[in-house]
């Protein structure tokens, strides 16, 4: 973004929306005090060097670095060449200035409608960088510690008041409490507020040529106080960064290595290769280099999973660093399959990632098998950190992989964050993924609903050819759903179902918003409520659409035992104290020794006739079935035999099964 190309979006009710706001407020999610209690949300500043410290000594100076807080996680990171520029370029246009030039700033990502990030310059909280998804736009929330940095560079939007005989922070104020002004202020500008030896900001509620006129309140004051800040004399480079930290990360990564080296060292795995799940990113950069250097008498693989919608920067990135080096780099590809499956499922969501399901965990599987033995360990190295989610927040050091039993994952970088990670690449000057340097901060599939807004504007215009498929495809569905185009364009597909930040845009915006019904031809019609049997226990009764008895017959044996009845039509099913009968007309019947019995045995036969409906011939069933009992193949789909034990083991990695009360409205109402 060009500073002199900064827009000035109008809001619906006409005043300008300014690119510089004065609300700067970061609150502790109460996930991350549940999962990430354990996690650093500080790093340090050496005063002296100008250059963060990640232990509360500088190796340059040996002089002990000031407490720096963070918004939790605390996943601290290097701002880039485009988010500086994004920077820079608000400043400008608000201020006329950009004291922060080419100091060494950091971003904290932390909670917001999309990127949201706290700013870090010379151990100052200068204020948050966040994409408003309202106004599609870059916007900086000032802090106090920013609003004093600014008044030492500029005049520029500014008002002076008379001095007060109480605290002016939070409150409204009058014209007569003016004293001078700047001519460049307008109604809704953030302003710097000088009173006395106090500076701050605030809110201007006029325009200047009223400041002094109005009869009604004039400016809201967000944040006054007398304490002295200044940006520091030095400015620092990467290299001093690096040399401040070298002990801490020389620390670390011994500690990484020997996290790989207790695992691969034990008796039963000697023997085995050692595998790198290496996606491309940099997370996985550092493990790949790291096990080369670790294990360098050990037969070293890397695993690349090309989902079929990679960034090409990615795939061109993973296949030349590998050749470069000399790695042996397996690559299993999913081809089509996310195009395939689109229709069947639709957008994959936050809450709906059926994409990962069916374009990674499926091409894991085959990888895996084909680089081990039937039932030998699978020994691999990932790059997951404990700061990126709260999911991953409680990982261990090793892991099996739930989905595929023979794989044995293991997590040196667990506890890194991600300025730990670019300081191992800059030290180690290893080569890394352009589109790092171009602003993006995932840098896999290039649509993934958990991608930013943000990244989503920088992806359409690096790639507008495949930009352009993927958001015609998105506008079709919305048309079919009724939804106007802004839904997409503010980004609301990314959700099934939205959280609260976005259900309130989506007032705001006038938005229409409700579940879509479950695509494909599978559907549950006039389910009935559970009811008393005239022959004793309880019934329940529904209409299947989109399964045949053949498909029935296909999955239910892992609901009980399956008796035929074909001159009548039907399938009988003895389970556990109940009874299903499934008949050609689609008429579905569950009766059971008690009412929860009954609802529960219904709602598992719906589940499973969905699955045999909509079944992607992912295979990752499969794969972790103990006893053989299921088939996946192209022509006749899902198979489930008698010999099935009924352990449940398929249930949990089904993609059609993990996210069915997304696509089926009834079983989240009737849970």
């Amino acid at each position: 973004m060009k500073p002199g190309n900064k827009k000035f979006i109008l809001s619906g009710n006409s005043s300008a929306r300014k690119p510089v706001s004065s609300h700067f407020k970061t609150r502790s999610p109460r996930s991350w005090k549940q999962h990430g209690a354990d996690l650093q949300h500080h790093i340090f500043w050496c005063q002296h060097c100008n250059v963060p410290l990640l232990r509360s000594t500088c190796d340059i100076c040996r002089s002990q670095g000031s407490h720096v807080g963070l918004a939790p996680p605390g996943d601290v990171r290097f701002c880039s060449p485009p988010e500086r520029e994004v920077l820079s370029g608000l400043l400008l246009s608000a201020f006329g200035c950009d004291p922060i030039g080419q100091r060494i700033v950091l971003l904290n990502k932390t909670t917001g409608e999309d990127r949201t990030d706290e700013i870090i310059v010379d151990g100052l909280h200068f204020g948050v960088l966040r994409f408003d998804m309202k106004f599609l736009d870059y916007v900086l929330d000032l802090s106090v510690e920013g609003a004093k940095v600014l008044g030492e560079h500029t005049t520029n939007k500014t008002i002076v008041l008379r001095k007060a005989s109480s605290h002016l922070s939070g409150k409204k104020v009058k014209a007569e409490q003016i004293l001078s002004y700047t001519e460049d202020i307008t109604k809704g500008d953030t302003v710097l507020i000088r009173c006395g030896n106090l500076i701050g900001f605030g809110v201007s509620l006029s325009d200047h040529a009223h400041l002094q006129s109005s009869q009604d309140a004039v400016l809201r004051v967000r944040k006054l106080d007398g304490n002295k800040v200044s940006l520091n004399r030095r400015i620092a480079s990467m290299q001093d960064v690096i040399k401040a930290n070298a002990s801490h990360m020389e620390k670390i990564s011994r500690d990484a290595a020997n996290v790989v080296k207790g695992v691969v060292s034990r008796k039963e795995y000697k023997a085995l290769p050692v595998h790198v799940s290496f996606s491309g990113g940099k997370d996985s950069l550092v493990v790949l280099d790291l096990t080369v250097n670790t294990l360098k008498s050990r037969e070293i693989r890397a695993f690349f999973l090309n989902t079929g919608i990679e960034f090409p920067e990615t795939v061109e990135f993973a296949r030349n660093f590998c050749s470069s080096r000399g790695i042996d780099l397996k690559e299993s590809a999913a081809g089509d399959a996310f195009w395939e499956n689109l229709e069947r499922f639709g957008p994959p969501a936050k809450d709906m990632r059926w994409c990962c399901k069916v374009c990674k965990l499926a091409p894991a599987n085959r990888l895996i098998d084909e680089s081990s033995s039937e039932g030998q360990v699978c020994l691999t190295v990932d790059g997951k950190r404990r700061y990126e989610s709260f999911t991953r927040a409680s990982i261990s050091a090793s892991e099996k992989n739930p989905f595929v039993p023979t794989q044995l994952n293991i997590f040196p970088i667990r506890d890194w964050r991600a300025i730990e990670v670019w300081l191992y690449i800059y030290g180690k000057k290893l080569e890394y993924n352009p589109l790092y340097d171009m602003g993006f901060e995932r840098v896999g599939c290039y649509l993934c609903p958990a991608s930013l807004s943000a990244e989503y504007q920088l992806f359409s215009r690096l790639h507008p050819d495949l930009h352009a498929r993927w958001h015609s495809y998105l506008l079709k569905w919305a048309s079919k759903k009724g939804f106007p185009e802004s839904f997409v364009e503010h980004g609301f597909w990314r959700w099934k179902e939205l959280p609260p930040k976005m259900l309130k845009l989506a007032e705001e915006l006038e938005i229409r918003y409700d579940v879509p019904e479950v695509n494909g031809n599978f559907r549950v019609d006039s389910v009935s409520g559970v009811s008393p049997c005239t022959s004793g226990g309880f019934t329940v009764e529904a209409n299947i659409g989109g399964v045949s008895l053949d498909d029935a017959a296909d999955v239910l044996h892992i609901i009980g035992i399956i008796k035929a009845a074909e001159n009548m039509g039907m399938l009988l099913i003895k389970a556990d104290d109940a009874t299903i009968k499934f008949f050609s007309s689609g008429n579905l019947l569950v009766t059971a020794g008690s009412r929860a019995k009954a609802t529960e045995v219904f709602r598992q036969v719906v589940l499973q006739l969905m699955r045999v409906c909509m079944c992607t011939r992912c295979g990752i069933c499969q794969g972790v079935c103990p006893v053989g009992a299921i088939e996946v193949d192209d022509m006749r789909g899902l198979y489930i035999s008698d010999a099935c034990i009924r352990c449940g083991n398929c249930i949990e990695p089904c993609v059609v099964l993990k996210y069915a009360s997304r696509n089926l409205p009834w079983l989240r109402q009737n849970a």
